[in-house]
C-alpha cells in the first residue's frame, strides 16, 4: 500500500482531488490533499511545504503527486519526507533559484500560449473545465481561492532536482497549458519523456479513474 500525497494548483483547494482519492482507497492505497494555506497573503513555498509534511505526519511509502502551480511545492515535499515517487501532473517545473513570477516567460510558456491561442480563451469553463461535468465544474469555481502573493515572489529554494524517481503527466486536451510546450519542457528540464492522459487540466475531475490507473502504474516500476 502506498500514500499518495496530492498537492493541489493554484487558486484551489484539496477538494479538487476527492474523486481521484475515491480511487486511489478503492484500490487499496491511502491518500492525503491538504489545503495549501494559499489563501494566506504572508504564506510562502516554506509553509505549503510545512502545511503538506503535517498532514502527512508519520506515514511512509510516499508518492508525491504535484497539479500545475503545486509543482513548486510538490519537490520540496518530496525531498523532506524521503518520498519513494514525484510525480507532476500538468505542473509547472521550476528551476534552482527561479520565482514562480518569472517562470512564464523564462519557460517561454507564454509565447507557446499565445502561439497555440490559448492565452484568448477567458471562459474557465473552457480553459479549465470543458471536460468536466458542469455542475461539477460550477463546485470547483466556487470553491475557488485567492493565491499568496508572496509565493510569486519568491526564489524556488532547492539548489538541485530531489534525487527522486520523476515522472510527468501531460494532459493532452489541456487548454491552459499546451501539450507540446510540456513535453519538450519534461525533457528540457527533468530529462523525460512524459506519460499522456486524454483529457482537461483538470483531469483528476473529469478522468479519475484513468489518472488513478495511471498513478498506481508507477508502483510496478
Amino acid at each position: 500500500m502506498a500514500t499518495f500525497v496530492l498537492i493541489h494548483g493554484g487558486g484551489d483547494s484539496g477538494w479538487a482531488w476527492h474523486l481521484l482519492e475515491a480511487q486511489l482507497r478503492s484500490r487499496g492505497h491511502e491518500t492525503v490533499a491538504p489545503d495549501l494555506p494559499s489563501d494566506q497573503p504572508a504564506a510562502g513555498l516554506g509553509d505549503y511545504a510545512d502545511a503538506v509534511a503535517e498532514a502527512v505526519g508519520e506515514r511512509r511509502n510516499l508518492v508525491v503527486v504535484g497539479h500545475s502551480y503545486g509543482a513548486f511545492t510538490a519537490p520540496l515535499v518530496a525531498e523532506r519526507l524521503g518520498a519513494e515517487a514525484l510525480v507532476l501532473l500538468a505542473g509547472m517545473i521550476p528551476e534552482p533559484g527561479e520565482r514562480p513570477d518569472d517562470w512564464w516567460e523564462r519557460t517561454g510558456c507564454n509565447k507557446a500560449r499565445d502561439a497555440a491561442g490559448l492565452s484568448a480563451i477567458e471562459d474557465p469553463f473552457e480553459s479549465f473545465y470543458h471536460d468536466v461535468p458542469r455542475e461539477l465544474a460550477e463546485e470547483a469555481l466556487r470553491r475557488e481561492r485567492e493565491e499568496s502573493s508572496r509565493v510569486g515572489g519568491e526564489p524556488w529554494p532547492l539548489t538541485a532536482w530531489p534525487d527522486i524517481p520523476t515522472k510527468f503527466i501531460v494532459c493532452k486536451d489541456d487548454r491552459f497549458f499546451p501539450p507540446e510546450f510540456f513535453r519538450a519542457l519534461a525533457q528540457e528540464r527533468l530529462g523525460v519523456t512524459p506519460d499522456e492522459i486524454g483529457g482537461s487540466h483538470c483531469v483528476a475531475l473529469s478522468r479519475p479513474q484513468e489518472l488513478a490507473a495511471l498513478l498506481v502504474s508507477y508502483l510496478q516500476e
